[in-house]
Order: structure tokens, then C-alpha cells, then sequence
């Protein structure tokens, strides 16, 4: 076995960090159409169904939208496919994205290993808006808060993506847009890189962490 790398390695945010998607104004409507689309018959008060909570997580735990859709549905009396219900909310979220300004001559100005941690309860939405927009072979790998099992700021999630670039969590230098989750990072040994939207100043700013070789 060979031993882990002492780093640094990047990790970035992906929705408000690297892209813009607009989220759907009524998330709750939004899949109940996709359910509609795919055959499945949404109860009349779907609305109150949806917001219902029929689980009581632990701090920071993530839960899957389509299994909380599920339980919502069978909470009056409708059995879904699961694999339906994934397709219809993955349909709901995946929304045109774009490129935030200077993302990519960020992305291209990296010169360590670099990964995607996201915090996302939607199977498969990171990956495909990714692709996208053209950023998925950018990265070495991609983890969202429901591969783990936790939210930013939890360590864990950022230990999973840390694991996959082969260093400590210490030694990862994470870029986001929100203090208190992608900030999470500077509490557990590594380094936050916070950014407005525009990451045009963002390659001198990774300079000073040794992720961007000038």
C-alpha cells in the first residue's frame, strides 16, 4: 500500500460556486408534475403530504428526496417505483445551469488533485449538471452529501472527499459560497477559500495554498 499523499488537494462547492441553476419555485409541484408525467397519481393534497417529515435525522444527516417523496406518497396510499420516483425528482431539479464567471480558467489553473463535494439530496443531479455545462472532466471525482451519508460542515463529508483525493482532511483546501457549510472545513484542520460568484481573482487566491503552481 502506498501512503497517502500529504497534500494539498482542492475540493469545491458546485451550486452557487462553479454554476448557477435556478431552483424550481415550488420543489413540491414541480415533482408531483414529473410523478403526473410518469403515471403515477399524486394525492389531491400533495402540498401538506410533501412537507410532512416522517423521519427525525440526526444533525446534518442527508436524506434522499426521492425516498422522502416515496414516503410521502405512501403516507396516502400510493406505491411508486422507486426507480420512477428518482427519474421524475431528478427531472424536477435538473434545470438549465451556467457557468459562474471565471470558473473554468480557475478550474484549468489547478495544478492538484481536485474534487466536487456537494451537498445535494437529489441521486445523480451533481454529476449530470456537471457534465452539463462541460466541468465533470475537470475533477478526479465527485461526492455529494447523500453519497456519505452527511451535510457540510459535518467532517465526514469532508473526510469522504478528502479519501478520494488521497490526503488527510488537513491538507484540503475547499472553495464555496456559504460560511457556515463549505466554512466547516477551517474546523477540522484545512482551508476555506470563500467566493461571491466570481472566481476570476480565485487562481492568485489558490496561489497562496499551493493547489495553483504560478
Amino acid at each position: 500500500m502506498t501512503d497517502r499523499r500529504t497534500g494539498p488537494a482542492a475540493s469545491f462547492d458546485c451550486f452557487g460556486t462553479l454554476v448557477s441553476v435556478p431552483r424550481p419555485p415550488d420543489p413540491a409541484e414541480a415533482i408531483a408534475t414529473r410523478l403526473t408525467e410518469r403515471g403515477v397519481e399524486v394525492p389531491a393534497d400533495w402540498a401538506d403530504a410533501y412537507a410532512d417529515r416522517y423521519v427525525d435525522p440526526a444533525e446534518r444527516a442527508e436524506l434522499s428526496l426521492p425516498v422522502h417523496t416515496r414516503r410521502a406518497l405512501a403516507s396516502r396510499g400510493v406505491d411508486a417505483d422507486p426507480g420512477v420516483v428518482e427519474a421524475a425528482v431528478l427531472d424536477a431539479f435538473d434545470r438549465e445551469a451556467s457557468v459562474l464567471p471565471g470558473a473554468e480558467a480557475a478550474l484549468a489553473a489547478v495544478d492538484a488533485p481536485a474534487g466536487v463535494l456537494s451537498n445535494c439530496a437529489v441521486p445523480g443531479l451533481v454529476p449530470r449538471t456537471l457534465s452539463r455545462v462541460g466541468l465533470r472532466d475537470q475533477f478526479d471525482t465527485v461526492v455529494t452529501s447523500l453519497d456519505v451519508g452527511w451535510r457540510k460542515p459535518d467532517r465526514r463529508a469532508f473526510a469522504a472527499v478528502a479519501a478520494e483525493l488521497d490526503v488527510p482532511v488537513d491538507a484540503l483546501v475547499h472553495v464555496g459560497d456559504d460560511p457556515d457549510a463549505d466554512g466547516g472545513i477551517d474546523r477540522h484542520g484545512g482551508r476555506y477559500v470563500p467566493v461571491d460568484g466570481d472566481l476570476t481573482a480565485l487562481p492568485d487566491r489558490l496561489a497562496e495554498t499551493g493547489v495553483v503552481d504560478h
